[in-house]
Formats: structure tokens, sequence, C-alpha cells
């Protein structure tokens, strides 16, 4: 995959300089002269090396401060550039996110070979230590940059009964067969594709849209090839596994099998990579087959055009905040985790497009105008199958939950904790409906 690295410099000279000196077919570099469209950028590019210059008027630490609180769930690289050599400045900005400081003037040579090393550090750092392949941070964040180009195909690739197989002969033997197979698929592809992984049996693959069907026909057959050597004897004999222990005494278990989806974007337009896992899933599911090998692949004849309406993935939410300051940083990491957000500053019902999940401040004990927002949506219609969550300095569980919510959360709260319930109810809301 591809490294996209992150210049914040306004300096126009010197972050071309700094661009030239970094760019590669292995690595693309993005420059950005204002603070605002940097955090647009790593937003939507989610670098894996961000170098910050102070040739702003805020604090560089200040910054890189800010910097590390938006891309807390990435961790990219932070390196920041400065004019000063003075020991307090650099420890204030190693102190506040930053993983190295350069002064400058900075040599070429160096700059580079340190830009490098930091980018190969990365790389390694998101290596999956049995498989020596990418790990699922680093496949999302490869599934994510790929929406933006043509022409390319991804392959959802799993073993099936993988557990049973465990079981039965061992976590070592298990990983002598997913070895085996990642093997088998790096042998398949192209210098310029991906592989990675998304659990410890089911992997993605990136390539070129032409050859992805040869692709997904080859590793079935391949790996059916090779799935009887990892079998005793007695058991190729039976013709399935019998599963050992308290839990799983006498149990009949079918051989592992690989199941393969496949989607392209020559027939869908995909929005982000929530919609592609949802979509691969649903192929993936029909691609499995009990004993064997299979692999499925996107094309309009699957449900004969227009016969089926599939139910589009609900991943809206609406916040409901007056306090701009934390309305803003609600926005920006709700989006940063995929989520399609909206900002409302006033307590007015909303006309339209229904969202999974609603996030409202309960305003004040005295007008209660969160709460009263609260009681109304799940009123309506249009919104009562809408999940709520009301964040209150009304410390009042019971008069909050009787207003409609669905969870109550007290301020001051933390961000990963008001995450986690996001991500639960952005679930449950497109289970449900």
């Amino acid at each position: 995959m591809q490294s996209v690295t992150l210049i914040i410099d306004k300096r126009l000279e010197l972050s071309t300089k700094y661009k030239k000196l970094l760019e590669s077919d292995s690595n693309k570099v993005i420059i950005s002269k204002d603070l605002l469209t940097s955090i647009k950028i790593i937003q939507d590019e989610e670098p894996d090396l961000i170098i910050i210059s102070d040739s702003f008027d805020n604090d560089l630490s200040d910054f890189c401060k800010q910097v590390r609180a938006l891309t807390y769930n990435m961790r990219p690289i932070i390196v920041a550039m400065s004019k000063s050599a003075d020991f307090n400045d650099r420890i204030r900005v190693l102190e506040n996110g930053a993983d190295d400081f350069l002064s400058e003037p900075v040599n070429s040579d160096e700059f580079k070979v340190r830009m490098t090393a930091h980018l190969r550090r990365e790389f390694e750092t998101n290596l999956d230590t049995k498989l020596f392949i990418p790990n699922k941070n680093c496949t999302l964040r490869a599934i994510k940059r790929k929406l933006t180009e043509k022409d390319w195909a991804i392959l959802y690739i799993s073993i099936e009964n993988f557990d049973n197989y465990k079981h039965a002969y061992t976590q070592l033997a298990s990983d002598k067969l997913l070895q085996t197979y990642v093997a088998i698929i790096k042998a398949s592809i192209g210098q310029n594709d991906y592989l990675g992984e998304l659990s410890e049996n089911t992997f993605i693959v990136i390539a070129d849209s032409l050859k992805a069907e040869r692709l997904a026909a080859f590793l079935t057959f391949a790996f059916d090839s090779v799935s009887a050597k990892f079998y005793a004897e007695h058991d190729l004999e039976r013709g399935y596994m019998i599963l050992q222990g308290d839990e799983f005494a006498g149990r009949r278990a079918n051989f592992v099998h690989s199941t393969i989806s496949v989607i392209t974007d020559e027939f869908t337009t995909y929005k982000d990579t929530t919609q592609i896992l949802n979509s691969l899933a649903l192929i993936h599911k029909l691609a499995d087959k009990p004993n064997k090998s299979n692999f499925l692949i996107e094309r309009p004849q699957i449900s004969a055009e227009n016969s089926v309406i599939e139910k589009e993935y609900n991943n809206k939410v609406l916040i409901f905040e007056t306090d701009e300051a934390l309305s803003v940083l609600l926005n920006t990491i709700l989006k940063l985790q995929g989520y399609e957000t909206e900002i409302v500053n006033n307590y007015k019902m909303p006309k339209k497009n229904i969202p999974a999940l609603i996030i409202i401040d309960a305003g004040d004990l005295e007008k209660r105008n969160g709460l009263n927002l609260c009681y109304k949506l799940k009123q309506h219609k249009n919104f009562q199958n809408s999940k709520v969550i009301v964040t209150s300095i009304i410390h009042d569980k019971e008069l909050v939950l009787n207003a409609g919510a669905d969870l109550y959360l007290p301020k001051p709260y933390e961000i990963s904790s008001l995450i986690k319930w996001v991500d639960i109810f952005i679930k449950e809301f497109n289970r449900d409906i």
C-alpha cells in the first residue's frame, strides 16, 4: 500500500523541497498551507506521517497536541519542524504529541533518511507478527484510500470452520494453515496489489478489477488443493473432524474451506468503507458453501436489475449541541470514525434526513430544552426509531430516561465512551429497521 505523508507548512519553497525529497511510488506527499485544510486532509487521507512546521502563528506544541487528539485512533507519526534549537522547545513539542523534532535548516539527506525510517517503523508497527501482513487498521485505511481511485476490485477472503480446526488440531497447526494460505495469496498478486487482514482468518486483497475473477478462481482451487495436507488420515477417511473437550465432545465439524466475495467499482459507486464491507459481507454469505471453497463476484444479474432494493446502511448522526467548541470536536471525531454527521446549534425539530442516532445536550434544568426535544422526537413517527443519547450536566438519570432517551451520558464524559455507544446504537438501528 502506498503510504501518505502530509506536510503542513505555509512556506512554498521549503514545503515543495520537502515534497520532492519524500515523494515516490511508495509514498504520496500532500502539502497543506493552512490549518483548517490540513484537518480535512487528515480526515480524508488518514496520513501515515504528518510533518508540521512552525511557520504558522499558532504555537507548535499546541498544534501538535490538537493533531494528536484528532488522530488518536489512527496514530500517525508526527514530526515537528522548527527554526528553534532550544532544548525546552523540543521537550514541550515532544510532550505534546510529536514523535520527532528537527531544527531547521536541516540536511536534506538526514531529513530524507529520518522520514523514511519513520515510515518504515509505521509500516512494521502495523504488521501482524504471525503472518507479516498489514493488520486490520491498516487494511481499513487502504480500503478508504481506494475510494478515490478507479478500476479497482476488493476480495474478501475467509477460511471457514477455522475455529473448529484450531480446536481440533491446536494453535500451531492452525498457524501453519494460515501461513500457507497467505503465502499462496502473496504469490498470486502483483507488486501494486494489497494484501491485509481483517481478523485472524479473514483477509482483504485490493487488486485491478480486470484480474479479480481469475484471482478468486485460482485461490479457491489452490486452497482446496493443499488443505487436505493439514488433516490426519483418520479424519480424511471419515470425511469430517470430531471435536474434543468438555464443551465440544462428540461434535461433528466440517473441514475448512475458503469463501471469497468480490466487489468492484464497475457497477456501484461506494461512498465509504462501511458500505464496502457490508456489500462484501452480503455477497460472502451468498458465496459460502458448507463443504467446498467457492467465490462470488458482484454482477448486476445477481439480484436481477431493479428486482431487489438493498437497504442502505444508515450511519447518520445528528448532534444538538449549543457549545460551539464541543460541537466542532464531536463533529470532527465522529467524521474520523466514518460517520455522516450534522450539527444543529438550536433545539428546533429536524425536518428531513432521518438519522440513525441523535445526540442531544439536555440544556439547563429550568428550561429543559433538550429533554423536551427528546420527548418530541420519540413521539414523532419519522424519528421514533432513531436512537437518542442525551448528554447532560443534570445528574438525574430517571428524568432524562423518562424523556425517551436510549442512553443518559452525564457530562463531562470520555470521548472514547461516547464513540463506543455511537457504534453500538448505529449497529442496533440498522439491525432493527
